[in-house]
């Protein structure tokens, strides 16, 4: 995996560029990998699940940051265990703390 240093002219990179992909991480660096080919990958059952799972979590998060009164509880958490809100909210789903 490449790690890219930018320069003050260009402040940031993201996306796709052919074959390879540019992420900013949480840390605040930016990596560059290739693009997997999934072309031919067959998820098992135990895998749709859980990516139908996520995909429930990540609504609930989504509509948790929306909410200012919510995303100022997971603010407030995320300060003192050095988290991002966000994830905190993903977190709770899978723990069965999110409210329905």
């Amino acid at each position: 995996m490449a790690k890219i240093t930018l320069s003050p002219l260009l402040n940031d990179i993201r996306g796709q560029a052919g074959d390879y992909v540019f992420r900013r991480l949480p840390t605040g660096d930016v990596i560059m990998s290739k693009k997997p080919d999934m072309s031919k990958v067959k998820w098992s059952k135990a895998q749709k699940e859980q990516r139908r799972r996520f995909k429930e979590a990540v609504a609930y998060a989504k509509g948790a940051m929306a909410e200012p009164k919510v995303r100022a509880k997971y603010e407030k958490r995320a300060a003192k265990e050095n988290k991002r809100p966000y994830d905190l909210a993903i977190s709770d789903y899978f723990k069965g703390r999110a409210s329905k």
